[in-house]
């Protein structure tokens, strides 16, 4: 038991650390180690995809707020564009994680892996093609600003496709446990011209909303495996604090790479075990 319980905390801190720092979220990594522990250790027999996407977006709820108090302390959350994007994003998510309960092991992962794939040969496509984000008027009426560095970034966001386009990556999010961030940065980088750090504290942030509605729709269909929680929020939350602390120290370019190369590797993972 006492290895279980390290397993779970280390599992917790690692995603945790490595969805603060990229503003995925977790679940991304979380999700294909608790499915290698289950086919490789006892004490992990609970996991199905219906657990296991129950128990990633819990530890997640915990991962956003520890992760966007740090960000909060460098005024990189974008609040009121967060705002908007949840308006489509919390529905999404509890609608996601209803339809999740359908669902088999061996089709989840393949559409688990399928899904990050397409997320990482979207952010290649921006980087080989050149593809910049359209400058926008300081004075445009939605338009932010935002300071890296010795860089200002304008970018802006449209209300009725922000709303429609975080309903579906909300929808996602609770159909696999992902927080959302995996999906949700991405478009705010490729769509809303959102820069890498904004949109990653922004993303953190959001996470804590949408987690927290797709793990009580997750509670209400009786998915949570309580007596594990515990030994995942302390991982979480510390993994949290470490990831936005790295996330300020490096810089964007960086930042997009290492989202890449993680999404590509746990999808390729994920697809494999599906077949196998």
């Amino acid at each position: 038991m006492i290895l279980v319980i390290l397993i779970c905390f280390t599992v917790a801190m690692l995603a945790a650390f490595v969805g603060s720092l990229a503003g995925l979220g977790g679940g991304v990594v979380l999700i294909p180690l608790l499915f290698l522990a289950s086919g490789n250790m006892e004490g992990f027999e609970w996991v199905t995809p219906q657990t296991v996407v129950a128990m990633s977006l819990l530890v997640m709820f915990f991962t956003g707020i520890s992760s966007a108090l740090s960000f909060a302390k460098t005024k990189r959350i974008d609040y009121k564009a967060g705002g908007l994007f949840l308006i489509g994003s919390i529905p999404g998510s509890m609608c996601g994680a209803w339809f999740n309960q359908f669902v088999q092991a061996n089709t989840f992962y393949i559409y688990f892996g399928t899904l990050i794939i397409i997320i990482a040969a979207i952010l290649f496509y921006r980087q080989l093609k050149g593809i910049q984000p359209r400058k926008v008027d300081e004075s445009e009426k939605g338009s932010r600003q935002a300071k890296i560095g010795t860089e200002i970034y304008t970018y802006k966001i449209q209300i009725v496709p922000a709303v429609v386009i975080a309903f579906f990556v909300g929808m996602l999010s609770g159909f696999f446990g992902i927080g959302g961030g995996a999906i949700m940065v991405p478009v705010m980088l490729l769509v809303f011209g959102f820069p890498a750090h904004i949109a990653t504290a922004t993303s953190m942030f959001m996470i804590i909303f949408v987690s927290l509605f797709g793990s009580i729709t997750h509670i209400a269909l009786g998915n949570i495996e309580w007596a594990y929680v515990l030994f995942f929020i302390p991982g979480a939350w510390i993994g949290g604090k470490l990831g936005a602390f790295t996330n300020q120290k490096i810089s964007s370019s960086l930042l997009e790479l290492f989202l890449r190369i993680l999404l590509i590797i746990m999808g390729i993972r994920m697809i494999l075990q599906g077949i196998g």
